[in-house]
């Protein structure tokens, strides 16, 4: 009999329900059931689970933080192995690597990082856990500057299919490196641990926001579409379409908003006023309803706003899109989406990544200028099929001009699109082959009858699935 250090619960058992679905962050909980969940306390209990799985003839599935909009870990007569008891924070001050488990969120990251002096591009949600979020890319704090949170990956630690844990790093086990940095939910083994490259923490992170009447739309996107790749490195941009509250004395009709927000990571005040002085050349900025102007701020603070804006305990429907598109188009393509909002909680992200940077040799390898985000956020199940109805028709209205999709916000079981090159794909599913050639690992959460890694309206064929 396999034993372990943490509990394992199979169908049927007390607390089975519980675990299940317990600590996935959309209140729309899946209606998949695992035929076993281990809660593992060490990576000594990943191991055996793993074990355990091949003599059962059991595929598995993997959590870290349960933030996944599709919860991809909940698969039915999978053995689930639940990461949120392997939790440590280790830093190495001398070389300026930190060691996390899957199941640490950015924001505790960041509060242990901030002693130190240092930080991590970590998800804007401080809720996400890293596992997840980096296997995925990571999208973190100025990506359009920084790059993707993964690059930052040195190290990690794997349990293979075979049930064995080794170490990968750029000089032994680098395919599983390479991998890992973007496969997302289709990876082929359970990262237990990662090491990353942290940076000093800016003395001068500072913010400046706008929010304009919705009537302003077409001119404040065409001028953000302009403006963006001329901005400094060290500045984050975003456009939300959101309903949030305005001071009193304020005249607004009700409904969304248009929020412009820079953020630059400075070290200097005065490198921060110049970097955000562009924000100031927006043609109708007079006509702002709210103009804060380079005003100090931390990643505490911009965290209040994020977990404002992403409650829990709420339903969620996510989908995104890429793309080159010029601004004419790009403008067209989202004037619906922002101003049309389905709920009072839902929101559109326009995310600037112009210019974009040379990525590095791993398996994320498809980004755009713009990224596009709706995330449709509302209470009651009777508003399930009015509110993904909406989204799925956003989505739908801008496919002409999408290059593909960003994992972290995608549900392919939904709507599958390409999420990483023709090449990178290839070499993902090769590699799938070799380190897991009996298929113990769950990849992807798609329909049986859909192709991965296209886009299904271009008419584009993949002929690199090797399942």
């Amino acid at each position: 009999m396999t034993t372990f250090q943490g509990r394992l619960y199979w169908r049927g058992d007390d607390g089975y329900e519980q675990e299940r679905v317990g600590r996935v962050f959309n209140a729309r909980k899946p209606d998949r059931y695992p035929a076993a969940i281990l809660k593992a306390e060490c990576e000594e209990d990943v191991v055996a689970a793993v074990q355990l799985a091949r003599q059962r003839g059991l595929k598995v599935s993997v959590r870290s933080g349960g933030h996944s909009w599709a919860a991809w870990s909940v698969r039915d007569d999978a053995l689930l192995i639940d990461l949120a008891g392997l939790h440590e924070i280790d830093l190495d001050t001398s070389a300026s690597v930190v060691r996390v488990s899957p199941s640490v969120t950015g924001g505790e990251l960041n509060e242990f990082l901030a002693e130190h002096g240092l930080m991590f591009p970590g998800g804007h949600c401080p809720t996400v856990g890293l596992g997840g979020f980096l296997l995925q890319g990571g999208m973190g704090w100025n990506c359009r500057g920084w790059g993707w949170s993964c690059e930052s990956i040195e190290t990690i630690n794997v349990v293979t299919a075979a049930g064995e844990l080794v170490r990968a790093d750029e000089t032994q086990h680098s395919d599983l490196l390479w991998a890992a940095r973007g496969a997302g939910p289709g990876y082929f083994g359970i990262v237990t641990s990662f090491h990353l490259k942290v940076r000093p923490l800016p003395q001068a992170i500072t913010q400046s926001t706008y929010i304009y009447s919705m009537e302003y739309f077409d001119e404040v996107m065409h001028w953000l579409h302009e403006v963006q790749p001329t901005l400094a490195s060290s500045v984050e941009v975003v456009a939300v379409g959101a309903t949030i509250p305005l001071p009193s004395e304020i005249k607004h009709a009700g409904g969304p908003v248009l929020v412009v927000h820079g953020l630059t990571f400075a070290d200097t005040h005065e490198e921060a006023v110049e970097a955000l002085t562009p924000f100031e050349t927006c043609p109708v900025v007079d006509q702002a309803l709210v103009r804060e102007i380079a005003q100090p701020s931390s990643l505490a603070l911009e965290c209040v706003e994020q977990r404002r804006a992403n409650p829990e305990g709420h339903r969620y429907a996510v989908d995104n899109m890429w793309t080159n598109a010029g601004a004419d188009d790009v403008v067209i393509a989202l004037r619906d989406a922002f101003t049309t909002l389905p709920t009072e909680k839902s929101f559109a992200l326009w995310f600037g990544m112009a210019p974009q940077r040379q990525l590095p040799d791993m398996a994320l390898s498809l980004q755009a200028d713009l990224y596009f985000a709706a995330y449709v956020v509302w209470e009651d199940e009777a508003d399930d099929e009015r509110c993904r109805t909406w989204l799925a028709a956003q989505m739908r209205r801008m496919e002409p001009i999408t290059e593909g999709l960003f994992l972290a916000d995608s549900d392919l079981a939904t709507r599958p699109a390409k999420f990483l090159s023709n090449t990178h794909w290839k070499r993902l599913e090769e590699l799938r082959v070799r380190y897991d050639p009996e298929g113990l690992f769950h990849s992807y959460l798609a329909r049986s009858d859909m192709q991965l890694n296209v886009n299904p309206w271009t008419g584009e064929k993949n002929s690199y699935s090797l399942k």
